[in-house]
Protein backbone atom coordinates (compact mmCIF):
# COMPACT_ATOMS: atom_id res chain seq x y z
CA UNK A 1 0.00 0.00 0.00
CA UNK A 2 1.39 3.39 -0.99
CA UNK A 3 1.47 5.87 1.87
CA UNK A 4 3.03 9.30 2.17
CA UNK A 5 3.96 8.89 5.83
CA UNK A 6 5.32 6.34 8.28
CA UNK A 7 4.01 5.42 11.73
CA UNK A 8 6.70 5.23 14.35
CA UNK A 9 7.23 4.65 18.09
CA UNK A 10 9.91 3.77 20.65
CA UNK A 11 10.85 0.18 21.48
CA UNK A 12 9.16 0.65 24.87
CA UNK A 13 5.79 -0.10 23.23
CA UNK A 14 6.71 -3.70 24.19
CA UNK A 15 5.39 -5.44 21.10
CA UNK A 16 7.35 -8.23 19.45
CA UNK A 17 9.62 -7.52 16.48
CA UNK A 18 7.35 -9.73 14.35
CA UNK A 19 4.29 -7.75 15.44
CA UNK A 20 5.95 -4.42 14.61
CA UNK A 21 6.96 -5.69 11.17
CA UNK A 22 3.57 -7.22 10.43
CA UNK A 23 1.80 -3.94 11.29
CA UNK A 24 4.43 -1.81 9.49
CA UNK A 25 5.24 0.14 12.66
CA UNK A 26 8.77 1.55 12.75
CA UNK A 27 10.56 1.89 16.07
CA UNK A 28 13.58 3.60 17.62
CA UNK A 29 15.48 1.59 20.23
CA UNK A 30 15.96 2.85 23.76
CA UNK A 31 19.11 1.85 25.68
CA UNK A 32 19.84 0.18 28.98
CA UNK A 33 22.92 -0.75 30.97
CA UNK A 34 23.41 -4.14 32.57
CA UNK A 35 26.33 -4.24 35.00
CA UNK A 36 27.76 -1.17 33.27
CA UNK A 37 27.57 -2.53 29.72
CA UNK A 38 25.26 -0.72 27.27
CA UNK A 39 22.68 -2.60 25.20
CA UNK A 40 19.96 -1.59 22.77
CA UNK A 41 16.40 -2.26 23.93
CA UNK A 42 15.72 -4.11 20.67
CA UNK A 43 12.65 -6.18 21.56
CA UNK A 44 14.64 -9.05 23.01
CA UNK A 45 16.85 -9.63 19.96
CA UNK A 46 20.23 -8.99 21.63
CA UNK A 47 19.28 -10.19 25.10
CA UNK A 48 16.39 -12.65 25.49
CA UNK A 49 13.92 -11.49 28.13
CA UNK A 50 14.26 -14.59 30.32
CA UNK A 51 18.03 -14.09 30.50
CA UNK A 52 17.63 -10.39 31.29
CA UNK A 53 15.26 -11.01 34.21
CA UNK A 54 17.40 -13.88 35.47
CA UNK A 55 20.34 -11.46 35.58
CA UNK A 56 18.25 -9.01 37.59
CA UNK A 57 17.23 -11.75 40.03
CA UNK A 58 20.89 -12.66 40.43
CA UNK A 59 21.66 -9.07 41.45
CA UNK A 60 22.85 -7.43 38.24
CA UNK A 61 22.67 -3.64 38.24
CA UNK A 62 20.45 -1.99 35.61
CA UNK A 63 20.13 1.58 34.38
CA UNK A 64 18.27 3.03 31.40
CA UNK A 65 19.10 5.74 28.89
CA UNK A 66 16.58 7.66 26.80
CA UNK A 67 16.99 8.32 23.07
CA UNK A 68 18.70 11.68 22.65
CA UNK A 69 17.93 14.32 20.03
CA UNK A 70 20.89 13.42 17.79
CA UNK A 71 19.78 9.79 17.68
CA UNK A 72 16.27 10.86 16.69
CA UNK A 73 17.71 13.09 13.94
CA UNK A 74 19.62 10.09 12.56
CA UNK A 75 16.52 7.86 12.90
CA UNK A 76 14.07 10.33 11.26
CA UNK A 77 16.29 11.61 8.45
CA UNK A 78 16.16 8.55 6.09
CA UNK A 79 12.35 8.67 6.03
CA UNK A 80 12.36 12.38 5.19
CA UNK A 81 14.95 11.79 2.46
CA UNK A 82 12.54 9.27 0.92
CA UNK A 83 9.90 12.01 0.77
CA UNK A 84 7.87 10.58 3.64
CA UNK A 85 6.26 12.45 6.52
CA UNK A 86 6.41 10.97 10.02
CA UNK A 87 3.89 10.37 12.79
CA UNK A 88 6.02 9.45 15.79
CA UNK A 89 4.34 8.41 19.02
CA UNK A 90 6.61 8.70 22.05
CA UNK A 91 6.85 6.93 25.39
CA UNK A 92 4.98 8.89 28.08
CA UNK A 93 6.59 12.17 29.12
CA UNK A 94 5.51 11.27 32.65
CA UNK A 95 8.08 8.46 32.60
CA UNK A 96 10.85 9.65 30.26
CA UNK A 97 12.28 12.72 28.56
CA UNK A 98 12.31 10.90 25.21
CA UNK A 99 9.35 12.90 23.88
CA UNK A 100 11.30 16.11 24.42
CA UNK A 101 14.26 14.64 22.50
CA UNK A 102 11.96 13.79 19.58
CA UNK A 103 10.62 17.35 19.50
CA UNK A 104 14.12 18.82 19.48
CA UNK A 105 15.01 16.52 16.56
CA UNK A 106 11.84 17.60 14.76
CA UNK A 107 12.77 21.29 15.07
CA UNK A 108 16.27 20.56 13.77
CA UNK A 109 15.05 18.58 10.76
CA UNK A 110 12.25 20.94 9.74
CA UNK A 111 14.87 23.52 8.81
CA UNK A 112 16.58 20.93 6.63
CA UNK A 113 13.37 19.50 5.11
CA UNK A 114 10.89 22.40 4.91
CA UNK A 115 8.54 20.45 2.60
CA UNK A 116 8.17 17.52 5.01
CA UNK A 117 6.21 17.23 8.25
CA UNK A 118 6.83 15.41 11.52
CA UNK A 119 4.03 15.00 14.06
CA UNK A 120 5.11 14.05 17.58
CA UNK A 121 2.51 12.50 19.91
CA UNK A 122 3.16 12.14 23.63
CA UNK A 123 1.39 8.81 24.14
CA UNK A 124 1.05 9.25 27.94
CA UNK A 125 1.40 5.46 27.77
CA UNK A 126 3.96 2.74 28.39
CA UNK A 127 4.70 -0.93 27.73
CA UNK A 128 2.02 -2.85 25.85
CA UNK A 129 -0.56 -0.13 26.64
CA UNK A 130 1.58 2.01 24.39
CA UNK A 131 1.70 -1.00 22.06
CA UNK A 132 -2.10 -1.28 22.07
CA UNK A 133 -2.30 2.42 21.20
CA UNK A 134 0.13 1.88 18.29
CA UNK A 135 -1.88 -1.08 17.02
CA UNK A 136 -5.10 0.97 17.01
CA UNK A 137 -3.29 3.78 15.17
CA UNK A 138 -2.04 1.24 12.61
CA UNK A 139 -5.67 0.12 12.08
CA UNK A 140 -6.73 3.74 11.47
CA UNK A 141 -3.79 4.32 9.13
CA UNK A 142 -4.76 1.20 7.17
CA UNK A 143 -8.32 2.54 6.96
CA UNK A 144 -6.97 5.55 5.07
CA UNK A 145 -6.43 8.25 7.69
CA UNK A 146 -3.99 10.95 6.67
CA UNK A 147 -0.98 11.71 8.87
CA UNK A 148 -2.67 14.83 10.23
CA UNK A 149 -5.94 12.99 10.88
CA UNK A 150 -4.03 10.25 12.69
CA UNK A 151 -2.17 12.80 14.82
CA UNK A 152 -5.41 14.56 15.76
CA UNK A 153 -7.13 11.29 16.64
CA UNK A 154 -4.16 10.21 18.76
CA UNK A 155 -4.12 13.46 20.71
CA UNK A 156 -7.87 13.27 21.35
CA UNK A 157 -7.98 9.60 22.38
CA UNK A 158 -4.67 8.82 24.11
CA UNK A 159 -6.21 8.92 27.60
CA UNK A 160 -8.68 6.15 26.75
CA UNK A 161 -5.92 3.51 26.98
CA UNK A 162 -6.02 2.04 30.49
CA UNK A 163 -2.91 0.64 32.17
CA UNK A 164 -3.19 -1.47 35.33
CA UNK A 165 -0.17 -3.17 36.91
CA UNK A 166 0.54 -5.34 39.91
CA UNK A 167 3.76 -6.81 41.24
CA UNK A 168 4.50 -9.84 43.37
CA UNK A 169 8.12 -8.71 43.91
CA UNK A 170 8.64 -5.26 45.45
CA UNK A 171 12.45 -5.30 45.33
CA UNK A 172 12.86 -3.09 42.29
CA UNK A 173 9.97 -0.77 43.14
CA UNK A 174 11.82 -0.01 46.39
CA UNK A 175 15.15 0.31 44.57
CA UNK A 176 13.63 2.78 42.10
CA UNK A 177 12.00 4.83 44.84
CA UNK A 178 8.39 4.10 43.85
CA UNK A 179 7.80 2.38 47.19
CA UNK A 180 9.60 3.23 50.46
CA UNK A 181 11.93 0.69 52.08
CA UNK A 182 9.60 0.38 55.07
CA UNK A 183 6.56 -0.20 52.84
CA UNK A 184 8.55 -2.70 50.83
CA UNK A 185 9.56 -4.64 53.95
CA UNK A 186 6.04 -4.72 55.39
CA UNK A 187 4.62 -5.51 51.97
CA UNK A 188 6.91 -8.50 51.56
CA UNK A 189 6.20 -9.81 55.06
CA UNK A 190 2.42 -9.39 54.65
CA UNK A 191 2.37 -10.64 51.04
CA UNK A 192 1.12 -7.28 49.75
CA UNK A 193 0.81 -6.90 45.98
CA UNK A 194 0.46 -3.20 45.08
CA UNK A 195 -1.97 -2.34 42.28
CA UNK A 196 -0.83 0.63 40.19
CA UNK A 197 -2.06 2.46 37.12
CA UNK A 198 -0.99 5.21 34.74
CA UNK A 199 -2.72 8.53 35.41
CA UNK A 200 -3.77 11.36 33.08
CA UNK A 201 -0.23 12.79 33.12
CA UNK A 202 1.26 9.48 32.02
CA UNK A 203 2.79 8.74 35.43
CA UNK A 204 2.76 5.38 37.21
CA UNK A 205 0.78 5.78 40.45
CA UNK A 206 0.25 3.23 43.30
CA UNK A 207 -3.51 2.85 43.86
CA UNK A 208 -4.22 -0.03 46.22
CA UNK A 209 -2.38 -2.43 48.54
CA UNK A 210 -3.89 -5.88 48.13
CA UNK A 211 -2.93 -8.92 50.16
CA UNK A 212 -2.19 -12.00 48.12
CA UNK A 213 -1.70 -12.79 44.47
CA UNK A 214 -5.13 -14.37 43.95
CA UNK A 215 -6.85 -11.27 45.35
CA UNK A 216 -4.89 -8.84 43.19
CA UNK A 217 -5.58 -10.93 40.08
CA UNK A 218 -9.32 -10.68 40.79
CA UNK A 219 -9.02 -6.94 41.48
CA UNK A 220 -7.19 -6.11 38.24
CA UNK A 221 -9.96 -7.84 36.23
CA UNK A 222 -12.52 -5.90 38.29
CA UNK A 223 -10.84 -2.66 37.21
CA UNK A 224 -11.35 -3.69 33.59
CA UNK A 225 -15.04 -4.36 34.27
CA UNK A 226 -15.36 -0.89 35.80
CA UNK A 227 -13.51 1.05 33.12
CA UNK A 228 -13.65 -0.86 29.80
CA UNK A 229 -15.66 0.65 26.97
CA UNK A 230 -19.18 -0.86 27.21
CA UNK A 231 -18.24 -2.85 30.31
CA UNK A 232 -18.35 -6.61 29.83
CA UNK A 233 -19.66 -6.00 26.29
CA UNK A 234 -16.22 -4.59 25.44
CA UNK A 235 -15.37 -5.73 21.92
CA UNK A 236 -11.94 -4.12 21.45
CA UNK A 237 -8.44 -5.46 21.94
CA UNK A 238 -6.88 -6.40 25.27
CA UNK A 239 -3.11 -6.60 25.65
CA UNK A 240 -0.98 -7.71 28.57
CA UNK A 241 2.71 -7.70 29.43
CA UNK A 242 4.70 -9.42 32.14
CA UNK A 243 8.23 -9.62 33.49
CA UNK A 244 9.23 -13.29 33.83
CA UNK A 245 5.87 -14.37 35.30
CA UNK A 246 3.89 -15.69 32.35
CA UNK A 247 1.71 -17.98 34.51
CA UNK A 248 0.39 -15.00 36.49
CA UNK A 249 -0.33 -13.10 33.26
CA UNK A 250 -2.09 -16.15 31.81
CA UNK A 251 -4.26 -16.41 34.94
CA UNK A 252 -5.40 -12.82 34.41
CA UNK A 253 -5.94 -13.38 30.68
CA UNK A 254 -8.12 -16.44 31.35
CA UNK A 255 -10.37 -14.41 33.68
CA UNK A 256 -10.54 -11.54 31.17
CA UNK A 257 -11.50 -13.85 28.30
CA UNK A 258 -14.22 -15.41 30.45
CA UNK A 259 -15.58 -12.04 31.64
CA UNK A 260 -15.44 -10.31 28.23
CA UNK A 261 -16.76 -12.81 25.67
CA UNK A 262 -16.98 -10.20 22.88
CA UNK A 263 -13.24 -9.40 22.77
CA UNK A 264 -12.07 -8.69 19.22
CA UNK A 265 -9.36 -11.35 19.58
CA UNK A 266 -7.78 -13.44 22.39
CA UNK A 267 -5.74 -11.49 24.93
CA UNK A 268 -2.25 -10.81 23.54
CA UNK A 269 0.49 -11.41 26.14
CA UNK A 270 3.88 -9.77 25.57
CA UNK A 271 7.03 -9.51 27.65
CA UNK A 272 7.80 -6.27 29.44
CA UNK A 273 10.88 -5.03 27.60
CA UNK A 274 14.30 -4.33 29.01
CA UNK A 275 13.80 -0.57 29.49
CA UNK A 276 10.54 -0.75 31.45
CA UNK A 277 11.69 -4.01 33.06
CA UNK A 278 14.85 -2.35 34.38
CA UNK A 279 12.54 -0.40 36.69
CA UNK A 280 9.88 -3.02 37.51
CA UNK A 281 12.14 -6.03 37.83
CA UNK A 282 10.65 -9.53 37.56
CA UNK A 283 7.17 -10.31 38.92
CA UNK A 284 5.11 -7.54 37.30
CA UNK A 285 1.88 -8.16 35.36
CA UNK A 286 0.18 -5.41 33.35
CA UNK A 287 -3.28 -5.25 31.75
CA UNK A 288 -4.27 -2.80 28.98
CA UNK A 289 -7.59 -2.03 27.30
CA UNK A 290 -9.65 0.84 25.86
CA UNK A 291 -12.03 2.47 28.30
CA UNK A 292 -13.37 5.69 29.75
CA UNK A 293 -11.03 8.69 29.82
CA UNK A 294 -8.33 8.41 32.47
CA UNK A 295 -8.60 11.11 35.13
CA UNK A 296 -6.15 11.89 37.95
Amino acid sequence: MNRDYILSCCSTADLSKEHMEKRDIHYACMHYFLDGKEYADDLGQTMPFDRFYQKMQEGSDTKTSQINADEFVAYFRPFLEQGLDIVHVSLSSGISGTCNSANIAKDTLMNEFPDRKIWIVDSLAASSGYGLFMDILADLRDDGRSAEELYNWAMQNRLTIHHWFFSTDLTFYVKGGRISKASGWFGTVLNICPLLNVDDEGKLIPRQKIRGKRAVIREIVKKMREHALDGTNYNGKCYMSHSACYEDARAVADLVEAAFPKLQEPVLINSIGTTIGSHTGPGTVALFFVGDERVH
